[in-house]
């Protein structure tokens, strides 16, 4: 019987060009790779990622064996919150290159086998877009004060409209000052004050917005990740929340939140999905959809709208193998009877990274991606190393598509020490200090070398954006690469099968009898996933032969926080 000490070497060896995956619903089993562009290479030395370090890694990436890239805004923005306030949809923001340079990278990223997919903001602008500016300076009642949600104040106008709270803490409304100088009425900011909400009731609105898809779609972008695709549209009447929940998305059985999940966003997404159908090779689309179900998350794939949502329940899924099970039929039942496929994914930009959240006691439910878990204490970095081995060989065995975040490969944790005047999240500021936002992990990744920067930028850059901590020096791509053991090879390895397997991607799912603290679930072809989340130890069927081990099995057995796929 193969142990993972004796797994074949050739199994931990990159795949250099993967070969694409035929058009036709490429994206319903695909595995795509974030990029989070300031922190993913610098290429000019300024200790900003860029267009220009991307390029240089394309390389890097392809060998993983994914199918796409995600990249997050390259737009230019004022950078109020990280790219996510736009001023200009049709450009690429100078610190990260040129609308030239991002062409190339797109047709270089296609000769490798790789689709791209940018992000698209619909909710907002930046408070720079030329749209904003008009509406401030032609006043109340306008044309252009249309295209986003402007109200008088209540009472003698001197109070916000309504008691909404802005997602990174403070109120969301901002009192602006008219043409003459004088206080006047208040813009709509579900986010930061530099981000106002766009009025998606005015056409002038959501031709703009397939417009924008159009310009991006003929430069040959695959698809987009929609940011808060579970927004758009408001209660005209703007009501208070009244005790409704004020997170990111409506209270279990509303069906009418003032602001998330209002149905009338459905519309938009058919129209678009009109625009994506244009095109003979088809363009995709992902909905990031914080909703509270997974038949509210269905609604975004029905036959006619979206392609795909990320399934944001398994992130929030703790290490425990009833709720991991349970989970797992929710979304396969809601998704499959709107005939769609899960997206599975277990940390991004936004939330914090799983190595860490799996180094904690686990709760009954992670509150989206635990922002407050510093509070538990330090998390145990080694636990947390093995059970996010094991989760990633969960999730790529599982039916459907699969996301990863830049530097989850590398093993990489949450930075949760980073010094208070660095932070550069509005939510830690707009919290009073109270919440330290998303920086963590977005630490710019270690690429080569025993200190910071890590080969993060050329010989002789700046220093990078965001420091890194030293001990990364064993998680950088150099010291990883050829090492069995790494995180890094493990990645390799489980992609490279995954392409190759008949039975892994869609497909059906079955599961196996298990030892309670155990999951096992029987793909076709005779493969079969064995995750051994708190069991005792595990032995492995007879006659199986391991294809992939998460970790090492003696004597024949699977220890806790370890996963296997084995071949009958």
């Amino acid at each position: 019987m193969q142990t993972k000490a004796d797994t074949p070497a050739a199994l931990s060896q990159p795949t250099l060009v993967p070969a694409a995956r035929p058009a036709a619903d490429w994206w319903r089993d695909a595995v795509i790779y974030q990029v989070y562009p300031r922190s993913f290479a610098d290429g000019n030395g300024d200790g900003m990622g860029d267009l220009a370090g991307l390029r240089a890694r394309l390389p890097y990436v392809a060998g993983l064996g994914v199918d796409a890239i995600w990249i997050n805004p390259w737009y230019p923005s004022p950078m109020a919150d990280a790219g996510y306030d736009v001023s200009d949809y049709r450009d690429v923001e100078p610190m990260f290159g040129t609308l030239a340079e991002a062409e190339s990278l797109i047709v270089e990223a296609h000769e490798r086998g790789l689709r791209v997919l940018l992000d698209i903001v619909p909710n907002h602008t930046s408070s720079e877009h030329p749209w904003f500016k008009a509406a401030l300076a032609v006043g109340p009642g306008s044309r252009a004060r249309r295209r986003f949600i402007f109200r008088p104040g209540r009472g003698d106008g001197s109070e916000p409209p309504n008691d909404w709270p802005s997602v990174f803490g403070g109120s969301a409304w901002t009192r602006v000052s008219e043409p003459d100088g004088a206080p006047g009425e208040w813009y709509l900011h579900l986010f930061d004050v530099g981000q106002p909400d766009l009025n998606w009731e005015d056409r002038e609105v959501r031709a703009e917005f397939e417009s924008i898809l159009r310009f991006w779609f003929d430069r040959g972008v695959d698809g987009f990740r929609i940011d808060v695709a579970n927004s758009l549209f408001k209660h005209p009447e703007l009501p208070d929340l009244a005790g409704r929940n004020q997170g990111s998305y409506a209270d279990p059985g509303s069906e009418e939140h003032p602001f998330w999940d209002r149905d009338v966003v459905h519309d938009v997404y058919r129209e678009w999905r009109a625009v994506a159908d244009e095109y003979p090779d088809p363009r995709v689309f992902v909905a990031e959809a914080w909703v509270h179900s997974p038949e509210r998350l269905a609604r975004y794939v029905r036959p006619g709208q979206l392609h795909s949502a990320f399934n944001f329940d398994f992130l929030l899924t703790p290490w425990r193998a009833p709720l991991l099970r349970a989970g797992i039929d929710e979304v396969l039942a809601a998704l499959r009877a709107v005939g769609s496929e899960p997206t599975w994914v277990l940390s991004n930009h936004d939330t914090v990274r799983h190595l860490t959240r799996l180094g904690r006691p686990q709760p009954e439910r992670f509150d989206r991606g635990a922002p407050q878990a510093v509070a538990h204490g330090e998390p145990d970095l080694e636990l947390g190393t093995r059970r996010a081995r094991a989760a990633a060989m969960l999730m790529l065995a599982l039916p459907g598509g699969a996301y990863v975040y830049q530097g989850e490969e590398l093993g990489l944790w949450e930075v949760e020490d980073l010094p208070d005047e660095l932070l550069q999240d509005p939510t830690w500021e707009r919290s009073g200090h109270a919440h330290r936002g998303r920086d963590g992990c977005r630490v710019p990744l270690p690429w080569s070398g025993d200190r910071p920067p890590f080969g993060f930028g050329p010989p002789g850059a700046r220093e990078p954006w965001l420091p890194q901590p030293a001990a990364w020096a064993k998680h950088t791509v150099e010291a990883q690469t050829g090492r069995p053991d790494s995180m890094l090879e493990l990645y390799r390895a489980a992609l490279r099968i995954r392409r190759e397997h008949p039975a892994l991607g869609s497909g059906r799912l079955e599961w196996r009898e298990a030892p309670a603290g155990a999951l096992a679930i029987e793909r076709s072809h005779g493969l079969l996933c064995i995750v051994n989340v708190d069991a005792d130890p595990i032995p492995l069927p007879p006659g199986a032969t391991v294809l992939l081990a998460s970790g090492p099995l003696p004597d024949g057995l699977v220890p806790a926080d370890t996963a296997v796929w084995l071949r009958a």
